[in-house]
């Protein structure tokens, strides 16, 4: 919950619905100022900064979106909320386009619009809070190299420090891209092997003939490039910890391998007759739904039991939206430093992208979309087109249909430019997400390829 005041102007041609709005939301702990719309309401723009603006649209529509421009050349990072008396579909595509934020109809419900604002403000105060306090995030926001502040992540830091010091098999589970990996590292660094090596064995990475030879060594004249002896990964793990990487990708027949040297330390090399003897601590990961796999037979039940001692599940991106503008900035930051480029901030537009976003692909996808926006966006800003998930809504200008096929048409269209995203589909068109599901439902509007 945002706690420090933040600034709201209201711009309404009635009086009394400026002061309705006004009181209540004064009421909720906002700082407010009202105006009516017009040459005045522009010059407040061009010397007051403010986090938000309720602008209304007009009758005609194109006074609230003359309006809505001149905010967007004042500040291009003020998130405008436009209200209008009745609905169009034409007028709230235009604000939208036109980089408005929400597209509310009167009356205006209290409660509706706070949780809207509390919406934006959520995505503003993060990234500004971490630029102006003097370090790049709280404290408690860091956890080795992972940074979030969402619960469900807080919750795999306090896991994270009350299994570490313990020597026990830890099963990471999770999508690809969530980090696996990164948790992995800060488990061996909170552990009493800390000093020790990290050795990370992609096991999808390794041909199946290979694998024996990476993982447990070879002698010297074992076959026939064999020139001398060396070392496997089991042997460079020792007093340390081995981190098995997709650990659900290894053949039947190295499950049986690895199952032997988990349950007494021994192996031997490839071509050796002396049994080496090891000390490591085992962390496995894998984005496999391995209670599956053991119930089709393709993993061995004893195997996965002893690896799963305890659980570590690593939450998508999807499902910690409120992590995206602390990981987004720090990307950036990142990326700015490698590229040689001058100050780059992440314009609102952006951040609405981002945090509409689905991410399939979790932390990596989002620091991949930074590298790509700081490499090819050419000013001081991130815009919108500039991430690569991003889908314009086009729009027709004619249509000579009724009003309900014309309705039915536009739906059509965003849902399927948008992946038949609901969330971002009801943001574009300017209505609740349920609202959007009850025309689908009533239209028998059917998703197309």
């Amino acid at each position: 919950m945002i706690t420090t005041p933040s600034s709201i102007l209201i711009v309404d041609s009635e009086q009394s619905s400026r002061s309705a709005l006004a009181d209540c939301l004064v009421d909720r702990g906002y700082n407010v100022a009202t105006i009516p719309p017009g040459e005045e309401a522009r010059a407040l723009l061009g010397r007051q900064r403010f986090d938000i603006m309720l602008a209304e649209v007009g009758d005609d529509g194109e006074s609230g979106i003359e309006l809505l421009q001149a905010a967007k050349v004042a500040d291009p990072d003020l998130a405008v909320i436009m209200m209008a008396a009745y609905g169009s579909i034409q007028n709230a595509v235009t604000c939208m386009k036109r980089g408005a934020h929400d597209y509310l109809l009167k009356p205006i419900k209290p409660d509706e619009l706070c949780v809207r604002l509390q919406e934006i403000l959520t995505m503003q105060v993060y990234p500004r809070q971490s630029t102006y306090i003097g370090t790049p995030y709280r404290s408690e926001d860091r956890f080795e190299s992972m940074i979030a502040q969402s619960g469900a992540m807080q919750r795999v830091f306090e896991m994270i420090q009350d299994v570490a010091p313990m020597d026990t098999t830890i099963l990471i589970t999770g999508e690809t891209g969530t980090g696996k990996e990164l948790a992995a590292k800060a488990l061996h660094s909170n552990s009493s092997r800390g000093n020790g090596p990290f050795v990370a064995v992609n096991c999808g990475a390794i041909p199946e003939n290979l694998m024996e030879s990476e993982l447990f060594g070879y002698q010297k004249g074992a076959f026939t490039s064999a020139a001398e002896t060396k070392k496997g990964q089991l042997e460079l793990a020792h007093g340390g910890t081995l981190f098995l990487d997709e650990i659900g990708e290894i053949s039947a027949r190295m499950q049986v391998n690895l199952l032997r040297v988990l349950e007494n330390g021994l192996f031997y090399r490839v071509g050796g007759t002396q049994p080496q003897e090891v000390d490591f601590r085992v962390i496995a990961a894998t984005n496999r739904d391995l209670d599956a796999a053991v119930a089709n037979g393709s993993f061995r039940e004893d195997l996965y039991y002893r690896l799963n001692v305890i659980s570590l599940g690593m939450p998508p991106l999807r499902e910690r939206k409120e992590d995206i503008p602390l990981l987004a900035e720090h990307f950036l930051l990142r990326y700015v430093r490698e590229t040689g480029k001058g100050a780059v901030k992440i314009s609102r537009g952006a951040m609405d992208e981002m945090m509409l976003h689905e991410w399939p692909g979790n932390v990596r996808e989002l620091r991949n979309a930074i590298e790509r926006a700081v490499v090819i966006c050419k000013s001081d800003r991130i815009r919108p087109e500039e991430l690569p998930f991003y889908h314009p809504v086009c729009v027709e200008t004619e249509f000579s249909g009724s009003l309900r096929q014309m309705e039915i048409a536009h739906i059509t269209r965003v849902l399927n430019t948008n992946d038949w995203n609901m969330t971002r589909g009801a943001r574009i068109l300017g209505i609740d997400r349920s609202t959007l599901y009850h025309k689908v439902k009533r239209y028998q509007i059917k998703k197309t390829d």
